[in-house]
């Protein structure tokens, strides 16, 4: 083979050293040539080249950007796999899109910004790269659209976990642009199987005993029912894709579309036209993204019961849009408003797929109740140029809502309003808010948990979680999930807290660790264990799980203080939304809250607290920018001013010292 990389090719005789070139002439004006810079004239030199035709050369140029990734062929068989089934079809959403912008007499540009998959990455060092990733992303979507000087708008089209808040920080971020977002949409579930989120668990599961090697793997080969589309549940993917449209940033009704099928590609025509609409009525994105829309992407995040990690995302949206950052007291006001009253994995108390959500209404339906409650900000604009009062106005009475409704009852037997239920029907079944904010002595700035989502057999009758355990710390999640799989020469037991430090940003870029939290949630005994971290959680965890510990416990948090064997208490009140996080007593006894402090002041921090040596440099640079930034209650986002003077202080510094801040 070595041989043959210096052999002449076979075809070497078809090599051409120039061709003819495209024929025909530009439209070129005196006008044009005078007064246009070199690259709008080369940029047309550029659309002859590929095939355009010049006669069409002055079309209104239009972006379509997208997260696609892999290579189809035209039946679908794949010739290079994508990272997800979430980008691997949206280049079909790309070529409906273009053709009724070509249709139109526009020009329409593909780019392509594709992304990686949080559940491949789980456990692995590539979910180092997860989160610093966003904001990567979200960068070179900006340096793209500006790259088309004379574009009219952009279309974004994304789908999954980090794709989609990066589309969305793009698109606030050139406010002054119109922008349409489409949604990818979710696969369908399989016939009979797991659903994606469940599927990851066959590890820990298999080695409880809970399962046999063929379970497992006829289970992990069938639970993606369809090839295309964000996961089945309701996680980072699909609860980006709803704040998406509750943001007003889609037409009506695209979030949770089934990936692949007509009405999918509906959407995108759709979402092409109000681009094209929205140019011609000088509609910017800077217009639909306001504090009322803000706070409609909180409601409704709370409504449908949605990923925690959208308390990273929806503050990184508002500073790219200008707007001040919600804060945790603000998500936490928002969340005493409503309950959750969306029934959509991995929730419960069924646990609808989320292709069902959409068939009973999906977010207009969610809307609509709460608009009848008095909650959502109505006048919000939205990119079709209507109202949410004007879409809710239509929506209720409207021909799509009944057929919807009507393919829910007809092809699964499930009431539509046992999906998105009345509000009265969810207090009823027990639902309660989404999130709440604990605060106590091992967590002063604040934590997060998914209250909605605690085993309601460990809840009291009060709604309250009480939890007194023994702590037992991992420094790492390979480690963790070992002791979680029965592997560690001390396994994690029921009644045990488990604590896992050093997972923030400044240690690892803040992991996701949901090979844990989905293991707790689906072993026997799993829900007898409470986790404990700085790190972040997966849309689609569940259980007794507090993350976002702050500070992180390499930014000198009390986290890091912990010891084997001390005794900590938890106590979440599921209704009120309060709850505490406190170190209470060690190994030599009962300590009351002045012992506590003093014990956590004077300790020394875990002795196998370190920034992991597999941490990549890019990351170690993310997570330095994102804590001038604000860190993880402020999104995670760069505040340019902030860093700007950080660094211009950090050298005058250096200099006063009689260092070479260049050094």
């Amino acid at each position: 083979m070595l041989d043959s990389l210096f052999d002449p090719p076979e075809d070497v005789k078809t090599l051409k050293t120039r061709a003819v070139g495209p024929e025909g002439k530009l439209p070129l004006t005196d006008q044009m040539l005078r007064h246009w810079s070199s690259g709008d004239l080369f940029g047309l030199t550029q659309n002859a080249g590929m095939g355009w035709d010049p006669r069409r050369a002055l079309g209104e140029q239009y972006l379509i950007l997208s997260t696609q990734g892999g290579m189809r062929d035209h039946d679908g068989t794949p010739i290079a796999l994508g990272y997800h089934t979430g980008h691997w079809e949206v280049g079909l959403l790309t070529q409906a899109a273009a053709e009724v912008i070509s249709g139109r007499g526009g020009v329409p540009f593909a780019a392509y910004v594709s992304d990686p998959c949080d559940g491949r990455t789980q456990g692995t060092r590539g979910m180092f790269d997860s989160l610093p990733y966003r904001n990567d992303a979200a960068i070179v979507m900006r340096r793209l659209i500006r790259s088309l000087p004379q574009a009219k708008g952009v279309l974004g089209i994304a789908t999954c976990d980090k794709g989609l808040p990066a589309m969305m920080l793009a698109l606030c971020g050139v406010g002054k642009l119109p922008a349409v977002l489409m949604p990818g949409g979710v696969t369908l579930p399989p016939s009979v199987g797991e659903d994606a989120g469940k599927v990851q668990t066959i590890g820990a599961r298999y080695s409880q005993g809970e399962m046999s090697l063929d379970e497992a793997a006829l289970e992990g080969c069938r639970a993606c029912g369809t090839p295309g589309g964000g996961c089945q549940f309701l996680g980072t993917a699909a609860t980006a894709q709803v704040v998406a449209e509750a943001l007003g940033l889609t037409v009506p009704h695209a979030a949770l579309a089934p990936s692949g099928q007509p009405v999918w590609l509906d959407l995108a025509r759709q979402s092409a036209s109000v681009l094209q609409q929205l140019h011609k009525t000088k509609t910017a994105v800077r217009d639909i993204i306001t504090d009322d829309s803000l706070f409609n992407a909180m409601l409704i995040h709370a409504a449908v019961g949605g990923s925690t990690n959208l308390l990273l995302h929806i503050p990184a949206i508002a500073a790219a849009a200008g707007l001040s950052r919600p804060t945790a007291s603000d998500f936490a006001a928002v969340n005493s408003l409503v309950r959750r009253f969306v029934d959509v994995l991995p929730n419960g108390p069924v646990g609808h797929p989320t292709v069902r959500m959409y068939l009973a209404g999906g977010v207009p339906e969610v809307a609509w109740h709460l608009r009848a409650a008095g909650l959502l900000k109505t006048t919000a604009k939205t990119v079709t140029g209507l109202t949410w009062d004007e879409i809710l106005d239509r929506w209720e009475g409207s021909p799509r809502r009944a057929h919807f409704r009507q393919v829910l009852r007809d092809q699964d037997g499930v009431d539509p309003d046992d999906v998105i239920m009345p509000l009265e029907k969810a207090a009823q079944r027990g639902l309660t808010s989404t999130v709440c904010f604990p605060t106590g002595n091992l967590c002063p700035e604040g934590a997060v948990i998914k209250a909605t989502s605690i085993d309601p057999t460990v809840v009291d009758a009060d709604g309250v979680y009480r939890k007194r355990g023994p702590a037992r710390i991992f420094t790492s999640e390979r480690e963790a999930i070992a002791a979680v799989k029965g592997q560690h020469e001390t396994p994690v037991r029921p009644g045990d807290i488990l604590v896992l430090m050093g997972r923030g940003p400044l240690g690892c870029g803040m992991e996701e660790t949901y090979q844990i939290t989905s293991a707790l949630k689906y072993l026997t005994d799993g829900k007898q264990v409470a986790l404990l971290t700085d790190a972040r959680f997966s849309g689609v965890s569940t259980g007794a799980c507090i993350g976002h510990v702050g500070p992180e416990a390499l930014a000198g948090g009390p986290l890091g203080k912990v010891q084997e064997g001390d005794t900590i208490e938890i106590e979440i009140d599921t209704i009120g939304l309060v709850g505490k996080v406190n170190l209470v007593a060690t190994s030599d006894g009962p300590l009351d809250p002045e012992s506590a402090a003093r014990i956590l002041l004077e300790r020394e921090p875990h002795p196998d607290l370190k920034i992991d040596p597999d941490m990549p440099d890019d990351t170690r640079l993310w997570a330095a920018l994102q804590q001038v930034g604000g860190g993880t209650w402020g999104g995670c986002v760069y505040d340019v001013e902030k860093i700007i003077q950080t660094l211009e202080a950090g050298r005058k510094a250096l200099e006063a010292n009689g260092l070479d801040g260049s050094k």
